[in-house]
């Protein structure tokens, strides 16, 4: 039994590991804010199941806050943190810069300090494959220069990237980063695409269609992402940059088609520019972590919309005033 620190614990990705984290007896303390940028209730329901467990702790607190994490270090003993903590999205990015690098850099940075002071052995950090930007080689490879970022989302993954080998090469903390490509699944965040689309459909409203359909992104099962979440714990590198993707990347007029299979809606499109920062297609290659982690995504597109869908309808009919 170990004891982890999930930061960002109470959202979409963070509640799914912490699930398994707790079905493989370990003893796990998540931090989160509970901030408002989607309904924190939904945080709430996310986490509702964590409560039965003697080995669950939580904090809400913000880890910008750095008294906050000193209390929060200093009351247990880490073996791991998992940093999943961030203000989220490309597009909200440029409306906010200044908020996302205070939370995404400032924060991170403040994690990695503790971890030093603590002499913890583990950090596995959330990466994002927007750190690729409109990469023109594919699939994209960790081996890829990313120095050029076109959006402040995208930046401040990278930064964060930046900060965690600079910690790992003086502090001798080992750590892995993980680039997620566009994880979807139950509890995914309401802005999202698969979640947005297959709630407005199921309400008969018109879908936000961004560019000509021909975008595509590499969706991921969270299923998939967790077992590549797992496998890093267990990884002995000392520090080490993995994709987790589906590397099966899917055009937005065919996610459309599909969810509209699934729920039997016929869609009206709602059609718009495609706005600035925006990547044209993500495509993963997970040789790396298919060879040194022994990550396999199992779950196709069809079969995770349809168990998205099945989760919506339920969390619809027990929290209506919510989706």
């Amino acid at each position: 039994m170990s004891t982890i620190l999930v930061t960002g614990g109470c959202g979409f990705i963070g509640s799914h590991l912490i699930d398994k984290l707790l079905s493989q007896r370990n003893q796990v303390v998540c931090v989160d804010n509970l901030n408002n940028f989607y309904n924190p209730e939904i945080k709430l329901i996310n986490q509702k199941r964590h409560l039965d467990y003697k080995r669950y702790s939580f904090h809400k607190g913000d880890i910008r806050d750095r008294s906050f994490l000193s209390n929060v270090f200093s009351s247990y003993k880490f073996e791991t943190v998992i940093h999943l903590a961030a203000m989220a999205g490309v597009r909200p990015s440029l409306d906010d810069p200044l908020h996302y690098t205070d939370v995404n850099i400032n924060g991170t940075q403040n994690l990695l300090e503790e971890m030093k002071r603590n002499k913890i052995q583990k950090f596995i950090f959330a990466s994002s494959s927007s750190v690729y930007g409109n990469n023109d080689k594919i699939p994209f490879s960790e081996m890829d220069m990313v120095d050029q970022q076109i959006s402040p989302y995208g930046t401040t993954k990278k930064m964060g990237e930046e900060l965690c080998f600079t910690y790992s090469h003086l502090y001798e903390i080992p750590t892995i980063c993980l680039r997620f490509f566009t994880v979807y699944g139950p509890r995914q965040r309401p802005e999202m695409a698969i979640h947005k689309f297959v709630r407005l459909l199921l309400n008969d409203a018109p879908l936000p269609f961004f560019g000509d359909g021909s975008t595509a992104r590499d969706y991921t099962y969270i299923d998939d992402i967790i077992g590549g979440i797992l496998a890093a714990l267990k990884s002995k590198d000392d520090f080490m940059i993995y994709n987790l993707g589906n590397s099966e990347p899917v055009k937005l007029a065919d996610l459309v088609s599909t969810i509209s299979d699934v729920t039997g809606k016929v869609p009206v499109l709602d059609e718009y520019d495609l706005p600035s920062g925006d990547v044209q297609r993500t495509y993963a290659d997970i040789s790396r972590a298919e060879s040194r982690l022994d990550y396999s995504p199992s779950t196709h597109l069809y079969d995770g919309i349809v168990q998205f869908v099945d989760w919506f309808r339920t969390v619809k009919t027990e929290y209506p005033q919510l989706f």
